[in-house]
């Protein structure tokens, strides 16, 4: 315990020091693995509106192609008591049960055991960690209790990498548009305020994200959206 507590402790400084998403979903697979008793294969999957399935870090191909049936048949842990349950265990997989389609589906791929930890719902969107066993029955009280300190070491550091990747993206967007208030600002003579209802009045009558406007301006030095043979802010500043 004194050793798990150690490597829990290293896998949350690990953790805190990513900033990228997808490295932080990589380092919670890997230390899965590492960590969790008779775990052979391991992902993070997202599910989307209670019924697209998506793996993420996924450690090989078994995983995914496990969340690709559940998305097509409509049945399986991230699908069902995982919305509802922190924990799922699927002992085994040729005599299961709750959702036959899939089992079967899953068994003929390679997967004999099955643990689920339920990460985050937000809504109808879910996010898990799920763990396969080589064999029937691989999974024991202490793989469930050391999966769910690793699970819960897991959720905080996925809330925190995407509040810093929206973060970040915020910070890009708001440097795009100013990037484009500046361009119209000196092409046009006009003032910081202006420029940005400029910008707006383009995405308006374009039907066209500001940012995605904004990114065209900065990066062409022109806003040709929808077809329009002539520049919309040039046409909207009277040039």
């Amino acid at each position: 315990m004194a050793d798990l507590a150690d490597q829990l402790g290293l896998l949350a400084r690990e953790l805190q020091k990513e900033q990228d998403t997808e490295a932080v979903l990589e380092d919670i697979v890997r230390a899965a693995i590492r960590l969790i008793p008779q775990v052979a294969h391991a992902s993070i999957s997202l599910v989307r509106a209670r019924r697209t399935v998506e793996s993420r870090a996924a450690s090989g191909d078994l995983p995914r192609r496990v969340d690709a049936v559940q998305s097509e048949t409509g049945q399986g842990p991230c699908l069902d008591a995982a919305y509802e349950e922190q924990l799922v265990r699927v002992s085994d997989l040729s005599s299961e049960t709750r959702w036959p389609r899939f089992a079967r589906r899953a068994w003929d791929l390679g997967a004999r055991s099955m643990l689920s930890f339920q990460l985050f719902v937000e809504g109808d969107s879910l996010g898990a960690l799920n763990l396969y066993g080589a064999e029937v029955g691989a999974f024991d009280e202490e793989s469930e209790q050391v999966g769910q300190l690793v699970a819960a070491h897991a959720a905080v550091a996925f809330a925190d990498a995407q509040e810093i990747s929206q973060l970040n993206q915020a910070l890009v967007n708001r440097d795009v548009i100013g990037q484009a208030k500046g361009i119209l600002m000196e092409r046009f003579k006009i003032s910081a305020p202006q420029a940005f209802v400029l910008l707006s009045a383009v995405s308006s009558t374009t039907n066209t994200k500001l940012q995605v406007v904004a990114e065209q301006l900065a990066s062409t030095g022109d806003i040709r959206l929808n077809g329009n043979g002539r520049g919309h802010a040039q046409a909207a500043a009277g040039g």
